[in-house]
């Protein structure tokens, strides 16, 4: 029968004390960074599974972290937010906690907060979709319970997150369109009181006033974070009378959408028609046999990784304000754009 490998089986097979394994697991800032990862590597090999029970009664902690998602928001419907947590829950892991997940109806999100928080139920809170003025991340910086923002707000006080440059992006997307000679360019983009929207719709108006063009309001559409709002919007697009020569869809979700109307009206790349730009592209899985020109990020699982590490930073005792993480977008050019002289 093998050997289950403890704390103490751990550290001797290390070299290193106990507590400095303990600490690197739990993801401790006074860890220097290489023996963090060597100790993270040594637990993978050797099976080591921590015992949370025990963490627990020792540190008083519920060794868990929380995202609420609420019904209504695209949440396990998108493919990005599910490989999100899969890197979010692996990066936890790693570290001895669990990723618990919640879901509330949106007129009772708050509350789910009020009850996670009161019963600490969990040591840190991820909060996602933000928004501009964003009343989960108020009430959490009321109650000085510790949280990571996957997204930024408006709020003057500092708080940690994680977040992608979503305005460069869209600006990187709007002057390739512009580079290819496209004037009439739309943007479909989701309601822009969530923040990712708001930023990647400056982005766009940014890059269209520096090549000293004002937008037709006719071309700008803000439709639900889904596929049905980008499906209807872009069939009333290619009704106009004078429709847009390029479309830049801001997420992927709405893209889907796009991509549908655009396919019913017979749409080829290549062949005529409106080139295509998805912010994030769309899923791998669909059928297709082009590549659809998107807005690249780092994956869901590297974000995932990623924003564990701004928690377990957190929870380590690194002030919010160090703990601030923005991810570089680039153009993934693919089949789907090109110059408008060649799409009739």
């Amino acid at each position: 029968m093998a050997l289950k490998v403890n704390l103490k089986v751990l550290s001797q097979s290390l070299g290193l004390s106990q507590t400095t394994v303990s600490r690197a697991l739990g993801g401790y800032s006074d860890v220097s960074p290489v023996t963090r990862q060597r100790v993270l590597e040594a637990a993978r090999a050797s099976g080591y599974q921590p015992d949370t029970t025990a963490r627990r009664l020792a540190t008083g902690r519920a060794e868990a972290v929380g995202i609420i998602y609420p019904f209504g928001d695209s949440g396990l419907g998108d493919p990005r937010f599910v490989e999100v947590m899969g890197g979010l829950s692996d990066g936890l892991a790693e570290a001895g906690m669990e990723l618990m997940i919640a879901a509330a109806r949106p007129a009772t999100e708050l509350d789910s907060y009020r009850r996670l928080t009161s019963a600490r139920s969990v040591d840190a809170l991820i909060v996602a979709n933000t928004r501009l003025a964003d009343e989960r991340i108020r009430f959490l910086q009321q109650r000085k319970f510790p949280f990571v923002a996957y997204g930024r707000t408006d709020s003057a006080m500092p708080y940690a997150w994680f977040d992608f440059d979503n305005e460069a992006g869209a600006r990187l997307a709007t002057e390739r369109l512009l580079g290819f000679g496209h004037r009439r360019i739309a943007l479909i983009h989701a309601p822009v009181s969530m923040t990712f929207a708001a930023q990647r719709h400056a982005g766009y108006l940014a890059a269209m006033r520096a090549a000293g063009l004002e937008p037709d309001p006719a071309l700008v559409v803000e439709v639900p974070l889904d596929r049905h709002g980008a499906y209807e919007a872009t069939r009333r697009l290619l009704a106009l009378p004078e429709g847009p020569t390029a479309l830049l869809v801001d997420n992927n979700l709405s893209g889907v959408g796009t991509l549908r109307a655009l396919m019913e009206s017979g749409w080829q790349p290549g062949r005529g028609g409106p080139s295509l730009i998805v912010y994030d592209g769309v899923p791998a899985d669909l059928p297709l046999p082009y590549r659809v020109t998107s807005v690249e990020q780092p994956t869901g699982v590297e974000s995932g990784r990623a924003i564990a590490q701004l928690v377990l930073n957190l929870l380590a005792g690194e002030p919010v304000d160090k703990l601030h993480q923005l991810a570089q977008p680039v153009i993934a050019p693919g089949d789907t754009d090109g110059p408008v002289a060649h799409r009739g």
